[in-house]
């Protein structure tokens, strides 16, 4: 039996899942006719307070789509160093925007309001215009770190005073609620926009949801399509998102248990240098020399364990859906062996 680590991107379609999907109504989505594309963006949306939504088929396209909508070429966005806006999604603020990058270096991926204040660019000619501040949360490589909301909402207080557009890429966002308790309105409040994932935790095959108001909803449609992702008859890949949202949020607090299970167990071996917290799903662990991360995921790969590594001394491990707690038993057990 193959356990699959690597991402939380790898679940298969839940049988009740599949059943809607093969259930599903569609239409063709370009001309606003699917009906299960419509039930789902207006369900998202009012799910968070927000005005509007667009389905489209990744979280890079949903937070690309979004920074092409707040800015301008020759604008300056903020995020941290490792945001996935920046390491992930192939260069896209340079080449989709025109638009460049201020890096900051948070705390497992988490920026404060006094450093974003700090990076905006004066109104002066010779400096790019600072236009957009972006967060992740949970942060991928800062080890599914969740934001404490009161620092989210001074962020937010710096760039409403400041003239700055707000956006987040929540690809685990309902992580985050499920850890924190925090609800999905306390965030359509604070952020312009927001990206939600519906193929990471929530365990469907396909799809991102942009949330915005209806002006920038509109503008994404325009993006959209010059982004090549008009998609037809996708209420097949809409009925899984409505299931999930309906079906697979509570359940996250079950990935969240397992992922702090195996963390314990991979703090005592004796080359394991250190564990970041886990606050969600995610386990990240860095290595002494005497271990490459390279020696243990092939080492793991032969005892049926996958997983990846996010740098020569560091490892990551996410749980998803498809991890039971029978899987679970058998990872600690086998890393308990070597």
């Amino acid at each position: 039996m193959i356990i699959d680590f690597r991402s939380d991107t790898v679940t298969k379609p839940t049988p009740g899942m599949l059943d809607v999907m093969m259930a599903a109504r569609v239409g063709d989505d370009v001309f606003g006719e699917d009906p299960s594309i419509n039930d789902l963006e207006v369900k998202a949306a009012e799910m968070f307070g927000m005005d509007a939504a667009i389905f489209c088929p990744s979280g890079t396209m949903t937070n690309q789509i979004a920074i092409k909508c707040h800015t301008q070429p020759g604008d300056e966005v903020i995020c941290d160093d490792s945001a996935h806006v920046y390491q992930y999604e192939g260069g896209g603020i340079a080449s989709n925007s025109g638009a460049s990058v201020k890096l900051l270096y948070g705390d497992r991926g988490r920026i404060t309001a006094d450093q974003v204040k700090s990076a905006i660019n004066p109104d002066d000619p010779h400096r790019a215009n600072t236009s957009l501040v972006c967060l992740e949360n949970t942060s991928n490589r800062g080890g599914g770190s969740c934001y404490d909301f009161a620092e989210i909402e001074k962020i937010k207080t710096v760039c409403k005073d400041n003239g700055l557009q707000f956006h987040l890429d929540g690809a685990r966002l309902f992580n985050a609620l499920v850890a924190t308790k925090q609800t999905a309105r306390q965030y359509g409040e604070a952020f312009d926009s927001i990206s939600i994932c519906l193929s990471k935790s929530l365990g469907c095959p396909v799809g991102s949801l942009l949330l915005g108001t209806k002006e920038l909803v509109k503008k994404a449609r325009r993006t959209r399509k010059a982004f090549g992702g008009g998609m037809r008859q996708a209420g097949f890949l809409a009925a899984a998102g409505l299931y999930a949202l309906d079906n697979h949020v509570d359940r996250l607090q079950e990935d969240h248990d397992h992922a702090r299970q195996i963390a314990v167990a991979i703090s005592k071996k004796d080359f394991v240098k250190t564990v970041l917290p886990v606050e969600t799903n995610i386990i990240i662990f860095e290595l002494l020399p005497s271990m490459p991360a390279s020696e243990l995921v092939g080492r793991l790969k032969e005892q049926q364990i996958l997983t990846y590594a996010i740098a020569p001394n560091r490892v990551r491990l996410v749980v998803h859906l498809d991890i039971t707690k029978e899987m679970v038993d058998s990872t600690i057990q086998r890393f308990n062996a070597l």
